[in-house]
């Protein structure tokens, strides 16, 4: 048996991904022969952008509104052989090439695709929903897709599978599968591509010749976009474009790549030149996404008799894999943060309003109407006084309900104090002000900690007895009050362990942080600032809150005045968040993980970042940098916190990128370790040597 070929991890075929593109040639119409030079040219284009996959449009070999010309021998023997002529021009290129051709078999034409790949027809997919009303005459000239009674024909000379049932399987591309049907198809109420994406495939095509009318764009990016997500699938659409027949129809040349639900590629219509598009798809995620789904299996069950009338038609892409082949797609670099400002403003609207209405439900049924909540001047007590703040006042009880406690310890700062006082000045709670110095300092005596001395042993133990100390106490002033209290540690601090067990800010009555993953947190306080809704003078407080490096402040700085910085120690927020975001909402690989994030944090000029990050935000990382904090969290999330994500207070999820409750999104035992992730990221490297 010949070696397996050595997989670059440069390339993105390696990862799971896959290039396909949709196009819209410029048609001439009755005219296969300049029709079948425009598609080679374009065939030629997408080899070399490493393209596996190029659907073109709806009878675009001899065009599509052409009328009763579809039914002159001599138009159909000329398909024939410009189709004989595409097959031997393309043997040399890698992409497979779905050309829309007019086909005779038996007494019948098929409006169909005819499959084509280094030389050979892989198959013939034909229409099966002909259009036959208001413009559209179809029937006129076709016959039905699932009226053929053969399962073979032969065009161009070869022989090969016919039928709406086909799927084209890459061998030598894992999960990449794909279906064909065309254009009216997708508007049935059954498309055929439903049963397919059942039957295995994980990348729909259309190949369409949709009229243009006013708004019909709209209709056909829903269509696509619902039958991607429905079928968790990619869809590529093309449609047919300049130079088809204007005698009573106008063409818009309209491409548009979906997966699951997102929209990765769309061209701009009414060009006046051949288009093409392309997207990486990432199909592994697809077959993850499914897994994960009983709904998914449970319908192919119930349509296992349609899902076993498809034949399976296999393949060898013949990739070069063994040089780089760079991501094109876009890889956003916060998976919780959308580049879009508009998007933005809507997660957080949504976002904040989960939070304040989960907080009030709480507070209603356990019918409690004061609540305590500690403020250190930080990012995340900030958010959550804010929303408690909101939660009163939609629940009509007055702001003096709500127990603000500042504690400073032997590292608080003079300025987070003071942020934190202000903040809760500004919103008008009961403030108030606990100094845990004393206490710790007995508590240190009396465990015979060295500090207790003064040696200056800044050790975790002399971190926790202040964090459990303001837990300690946040929880007896709720006993004396009657009152909740309320969390405010967030996603990725529980992600990477960052909080104090049990008797520590690991605990509470509720947290309405519990969901929200701290790259998400300065947006939504940013979002309440420009909602109105405080004053000037609270609003600069809380943007002097949002300028504030992130720090536990359990250790004093030290003798150059350097604070503790919690990102020296895990890592910054940004690649955590990332990394998070794609282990446990879609359960990949970590070196896959890792060249996705070189993709999206190797080059600061690259790509969109979320509105209003300062420039200093603005970071690039060395893949060195990268692989390091990857190992970093793979070792905290997998090895060393699950236990204190086994029992967390209740709190509302928030994303679809999950919650870490093992009542929701994440189960995972106490004692796994982390060597499974990080022998598979540092495998990558052994193969191709260190970078």
């Amino acid at each position: 048996m010949a070696p397996a070929r050595r997989v670059e991890f440069d390339n993105l075929y390696a990862h799971g991904f896959v290039r396909v593109a949709a196009s819209a040639p410029v048609v001439k119409p009755a005219d296969p022969a300049a029709n079948a030079d425009e598609m080679l040219a374009i065939a030629q284009d997408a080899d070399a952008r490493n393209v596996a996959l190029v659907v073109f449009a709806e009878l675009g070999l001899s065009g599509y509104a052409i009328d009763d010309l579809l039914l002159q021998d001599a138009l159909l023997d000329g398909v024939e052989r410009h189709l004989a002529r595409m097959l031997e021009e393309s043997r040399g290129l890698t992409p497979v090439l779905v050309v829309g051709a007019p086909v005779r078999l038996g007494d019948a034409l098929y409006n169909a695709a005819v499959v084509m790949h280094r030389g050979r027809i892989l198959g013939v997919t034909p229409k099966t929903y002909l259009p036959n009303y208001r413009e559209f005459y179809e029937k006129r000239h076709f016959a039905a897709g699932d009226e053929a009674q053969a399962d073979e024909i032969t065009v161009a000379g070869q022989t090969a599978p016919f039928g709406s049932k086909l799927l084209y399987a890459a061998r030598d591309v894992s999960d990449f599968v794909f279906h064909i049907e065309i254009c009216e198809d997708i508007w049935s109420a059954t498309p055929p591509s439903s049963i397919a994406a059942l039957a295995g495939a994980t990348v729909l095509c259309n190949l369409s010749a949709s009229n243009i009318t006013i708004g019909k764009s709209d209709e056909r990016n829903i269509l696509c976009d619902a039958q991607s997500r429905r079928c968790v699938s990619a869809y590529l659409y093309s449609t047919a474009g300049h130079g088809e027949s204007t005698t009573d129809l106008a063409w818009d040349g309209h491409l548009a790549i979906f997966e699951y639900g997102e929209l990765l590629a769309e061209n701009g219509r009414f060009a006046t030149t051949s288009q093409l598009i392309s997207a990486d798809i990432d199909v592994e995620r697809l077959r993850q996404e499914r897994r994960r789904m009983p709904t998914f299996r449970d319908a192919a069950r119930r349509n296992q008799d349609a899902v076993a009338t498809f034949r399976r038609v296999e393949f060898d892409l013949g990739l070069a894999l063994d040089k780089p082949a760079p991501l094109e797609r876009n890889v956003p670099r916060f998976p919780y943060v959308p580049d879009d400002p508009a998007a933005l403003d809507q997660d957080c609207f949504e976002a904040y309003n989960i939070q304040v209405h989960g907080l009030m439900t709480r507070l209603k049924a356990a019918k409690i109407n004061k609540v305590v909540i500690g403020i250190s001047g930080g990012l995340d007590s900030t958010h959550a006084l804010l929303v408690t703040a909101k939660a009163f006042d939609l629940m009509g009880l007055p702001r003096k309900n709500i127990i603000g406690l500042t504690m400073p310890g032997f590292a608080t700062s003079a300025s987070t104090n003071a942020n934190a006082k202000a903040l809760m000045a500004g919103l008008g709670v009961d403030a108030r002000e606990l100094d845990i110095k004393p206490a710790a300092e007995q508590m240190l005596k009396d465990i015979g900690h060295p500090a207790a001395s003064g040696e200056a042993h800044y050790d975790v133990t002399y971190e926790n007895v202040q964090a459990g100390l303001r837990t300690d106490y946040l929880f007896r002033i709720a006993n004396h009050e009657g009152g909740l209290v309320v969390g405010t540690g967030d996603l990725s601090e529980l992600a990477l362990g960052w909080c104090t067990y049990g008797v520590g800010d690991h605990m509470s009555h509720y947290n309405v942080n519990a969901s929200v993953a701290k790259t998400l947190i300065q947006h939504l306080i940013r979002w309440c600032v420009a909602s109105g809704d405080y004053d000037d003078k609270t609003s600069d407080v809380l943007l002097s809150i949002l300028n504030t490096e992130i720090s536990p402040e359990l250790v004093p700085a030290d003798a150059a005045g350097n604070i503790q910085s919690t990102e020296d120690t895990v890592g910054p927020y940004a690649l955590a968040d990332f990394a998070l975001f794609y282990i446990t909402r879609y359960g990949l690989r970590p070196s896959k993980i890792l060249f996705m994030a070189e993709h999206a944090w190797g080059d600061k000029t690259r790509g969109d970042w979320p509105p209003n990050l300062v420039e200093a935000e603005k970071r690039e990382f060395a893949p060195a940098e990268l692989r390091k904090w990857l190992r970093n969290f793979l070792w905290r999330f997998f090895e060393i916190s699950q236990f204190k994500r086994s029992c967390v207070p209740n709190g509302p999820k928030i994303s679809s990128g999950g919650a870490l409750s093992p009542r929701g999104d994440w189960r995972a035992p106490s004692d796994a370790t982390a060597i499974a992730w990080l022998e598979e990221l540092d495998a990558a490297f052994q193969e191709i040597g260190e970078r």
